[in-house]
């Protein structure tokens, strides 16, 4: 058994297991023929038939219009299936232009970044992290320990308690001006890939070597602008970096639900978009593989994306509130919902999206 700090919404501490999920992975799907890439415009289609339109309606127009208090506050939910918007929704004086916070969704695109270095031959996952002063026992730490989570590296991520918690000191406190320093220069707890801690302070180790091996954070934003958001005609995505040049790849991305909803076809579709590979193949396999267990949110995680275990093979991007995005393979299905759900509301709203991810499965 390991401790580690976790999950779906960032902000508790759970135990965690190592496993392997009873579930194969399933083939990602395609875009259909006929329908057209996202890139500038949305296609938009109805629901299928036998699906209940009915449920789809409450769980997603209801939920944002009525605001009912044991989910939080949703902001806005959008279901994209089998490549085209079926339902879209906004809370009040918000609309598909209005740009939300990312959270920890911003891990992934993260993730995405390095599989766009690798495929260009700039980093190797499986070698020692280009850390210089990991001359000591981290320098066994690789890409790969640190984009599962396994990297051994003391971290607190604790969203309460700012005494204790690493997350807020790296993002508000001490570390803010140069978050991956901060993070780098943690100790070992743990030999590396022993023990699984969910840590935002990981995610900006990797970020910084991103903008190590790109020459600086001017090259690393126009990287993200013209490998990643131009590309997948995400025009509104806007990521944050700190004083030091690294995009702060732990949280910080500011975009619409339409363009969260881009990323989320990107990633049900293999790494592909619009008939283009952005990532090696097998990226996105490695990335929704199981690596770790959450017994308590019963979500496992893989490569900087978790993993739901269930039948239709779902892995998401999620973050701090309830921000999700869940790509659904066996369904065609990507949703978004960004808002505002305290911990205590995280269950239910949880099952909220299981129900509704349900009522594609005709």
């Amino acid at each position: 058994m390991t401790v580690g700090a976790n999950t779906d919404d960032d902000n508790h501490m759970s135990e965690t297991f190592d496993r392997v999920s009873d579930q194969p992975l399933l083939p990602l799907p395609r875009q259909p023929d006929g329908v057209g890439w996202p890139t500038e415009i949305w296609p938009e289609g109805v629901l299928a038939s036998g699906v209940d339109a009915e449920r789809v309606t409450a769980l997603t127009t209801t939920i944002v219009a009525d605001q009912p208090k044991e989910l939080g506050q949703t902001l806005a939910m959008l279901v994209v299936h089998r490549g085209a918007i079926v339902a879209e929704c906004y809370g009040p004086d918000l609309n598909a232009d209005t740009k939300l916070i990312s959270w920890s969704m911003a891990k992934s695109m993260t993730q995405t970044v390095l599989g766009m270095m690798v495929l260009d031959g700039l980093i190797d996952p499986d070698m020692p992290a280009p850390i210089p002063e990991w001359s000591d026992n981290r320098g066994a730490i690789t890409v790969r320990h640190l984009l599962r989570m396994r990297s051994g590296l003391t971290w607190n991520e604790d969203y309460v308690d700012g005494d204790t918690s690493h997350v807020i000191e790296m993002l508000f406190g001490t570390g803010a001006s140069d978050m991956g320093s901060f993070a780098a220069a943690l100790p070992l707890e743990h030999p590396p890939d022993a023990v699984w801690n969910y840590s935002s302070g990981t995610t900006n180790i990797l970020s910084r070597v991103i903008r190590d091996t790109l020459g600086g954070g001017d090259a690393y934003a126009a990287y993200l602008a013209d490998r990643l958001f131009g590309p997948l005609g995400m025009a509104s995505a806007t990521p944050t970096f700190d004083e030091a040049g690294t995009f702060v790849g732990s949280s910080y991305v500011h975009a619409t639900a339409r363009d969260f909803a881009r990323y989320g076809l990107f990633g049900l579709r293999d790494g592909v978009f619009d008939g283009e590979r952005l990532v090696p193949e097998g990226w996105m396999d490695s990335a929704r593989t199981m690596h770790a267990w959450d017994p308590e949110d019963q979500h496992g995680y893989g490569e900087h994306w978790w993993v739901m275990d269930d039948q239709y093979g779902t892995f998401s991007c999620n973050g701090y509130e309830g921000q999700r995005i869940a790509c659904v393979p066996a369904l065609d299905l990507v949703v978004v919902r960004l808002g505002k759900t305290p911990i205590d509301l995280g269950p239910a709203w949880r099952h909220r999206l299981v129900e509704l991810i349900d009522c594609f499965a005709v």
